[in-house]
C-alpha cells in the first residue's frame, strides 16, 4: 500500500505593495529621505512616488475591488485581491485568502524597485533597509507563510551585503535584483561581492522583471509602442538569462541559484539556442542541461505550453507564481488552481512544480 503525500503549495512570486507605512521603518536619521506619496492635481487616479525630488520607483493605481473585479473580467482571469492583504497591513488576512486559494506559502517581492528608485548610495542605503526591516515584521507575523526576497543596495556594495547577512536571518529566501543597473549588466565584475555572499549564505539571486536603466527606460517607453512595459521590463530579464548563460558568472559560483521571475517560460529553449550557437562557435563545450548546469530556475505561467517546456528541459527547474497583488498581463490570482487542473500536465510534474522546484531553489 501506498502512502499518498501532500503537495505543499508554494506561490513562487507572490508582491507586496508599499505603503507610507513602509517608511516608518527608516532609521531616525534616515527620514529626510522618506519616500512622498503623491496624487497629481489633475485628477488622475494614480499616485507616484517622490524620492529626492523626483518621481521614482513604481506605485500601483490603489483600485477597489469592484475595479478589480471589472479589470479581471476584461482580462479573463481573477485580480482581486484584498487592499489590506496586499499592502500585509493585515497579515491575518492575507493568511486567510492564501488559505482560499489554497496557497501554503508565499514568496514576496517588492513593487516599488521595479524601477530605479534612486541614484544616489545614501538613499538607496536608506530606502532599502526600511524596506527589508518591514519584510522582517511581516515574516514574524506570518507564522512561516510569508518569506521574502531581499532588497540590497546596489549602490553601496558594504551596506547591501549587510542588508542581505540581516534578510536572511530574518526570513528571507533570495535576494531580489534587476537585470539591468544604471549602465551595469548584471554580468559586471562589480557584483561579484554581492555574488560571493549570497552564495555563503546559501541565497539564491532571484532577477525578477525590473529596469534599473533610466537611459535604457527612456528609450524603450516610446509613446508610439502601446506594448512598451514588455521591452522596458521582461525582455532585460530574458537578456540577462543569455548572458550568464554565455558568461563564466555561473561556474565562478558553483552552489549559488539564480532565478527568473514573472517573465513566463516559453522563452526558454530560444535562449537555451541562442546561447549553445555562441558557444559552439567559441569553442566551448555545450552542457546537456542547460538549466542544471547554469544553476538556474524559472517561473511559467498557466498560458505557458508548460508539457511543451518541459518536454524540450525537463521538469526540474520551474515554478508557478500568481504575482499576487499585481494587476498587469502576469497576474493571476488563480494560476495555481488553474494550473493544478490541467490535465495534460501528469501528477508529478505538477508537484515539481508547485513545491520540489521552489524548495530547491528559494532556501526555506
Amino acid at each position: 500500500m501506498t502512502t499518498q503525500v501532500r503537495t505543499a503549495v508554494i506561490d513562487a512570486d507572490a508582491h507586496v505593495i508599499e505603503t507610507e507605512r513602509t517608511w516608518d521603518y527608516l532609521d531616525p536619521s534616515e527620514r529626510k529621505y522618506r519616500p512622498l506619496l503623491v496624487t497629481p492635481s489633475s485628477g488622475e487616479q494614480r499616485e507616484y512616488w517622490v524620492i529626492d525630488g523626483k518621481i521614482s520607483g513604481l506605485r500601483f493605481a490603489t483600485l477597489t475591488e469592484q475595479q478589480l473585479d471589472e479589470a479581471g473580467r476584461i482580462a479573463g482571469k481573477n485580480l482581486t485581491t484584498p487592499q489590506a492583504a496586499r499592502e500585509v497591513d493585515d497579515v491575518s488576512l492575507r493568511l486567510k485568502h492564501m488559505d482560499e486559494l489554497g496557497i501554503d506559502l508565499q514568496v514576496l517581492y517588492h513593487t516599488l524597485f521595479i524601477g530605479q528608485v534612486t541614484n544616489r548610495p545614501e538613499i538607496d542605503v536608506a530606502i532599502c533597509g526600511a524596506w527589508n526591516r518591514w519584510m522582517a515584521d511581516v515574516w514574524k507575523a506570518g507564522g512561516g507563510r510569508l518569506r521574502w526576497a531581499c532588497v540590497p543596495s546596489l549602490l553601496s556594495i558594504p551596506d547591501g551585503i549587510d542588508q542581505m547577512r540581516l534578510a536572511k536571518q530574518n526570513g528571507a529566501v533570495a535576494v531580489s535584483m534587476r537585470p539591468l543597473e544604471g549602465d551595469r549588466l548584471i554580468v559586471d565584475p562589480y557584483f561579484l561581492p554581492i555574488y560571493a555572499e549570497a552564495e555563503r549564505l546559501g541565497l539564491p539571486i532571484a532577477l525578477h522583471i525590473a529596469n534599473g536603466s533610466p537611459k535604457y527606460t527612456d528609450v524603450m517607453r516610446s509613446p508610439y509602442d502601446p506594448g512598451n512595459a514588455f521591452n522596458t521590463f521582461r525582455a532585460p530579464t530574458v537578456m540577462a538569462c543569455h548572458q550568464l548563460m554565455c558568461s563564466n558568472v555561473p561556474v565562478s559560483f558553483p552552489n549559488l541559484r539564480w532565478g527568473f521571475i514573472e517573465t513566463a517560460g516559453q522563452w526558454v529553449p530560444w535562449i537555451i539556442q541562442e546561447a549553445a550557437s555562441r558557444l559552439k562557435g567559441w569553442g566551448k563545450p555545450l552542457p546537456e542541461d542547460w538549466l542544471e548546469a547554469n544553476h538556474m530556475w524559472v517561473t511559467v505561467q498557466t498560458d505557458d505550453d508548460i508539457p511543451y517546456l518541459v518536454q524540450r528541459c525537463g521538469d526540474r527547474h520551474f515554478m508557478i507564481g500568481t504575482d499576487y497583488g499585481h494587476t498587469d498581463p502576469s497576474s493571476n490570482i488563480d494560476a495555481i488552481k488553474e494550473f493544478q487542473a490541467m490535465d495534460e500536465v501528469p501528477a508529478d510534474v505538477k508537484h515539481r512544480i508547485l513545491s520540489e522546484n521552489p524548495q530547491a531553489f528559494y532556501t526555506f
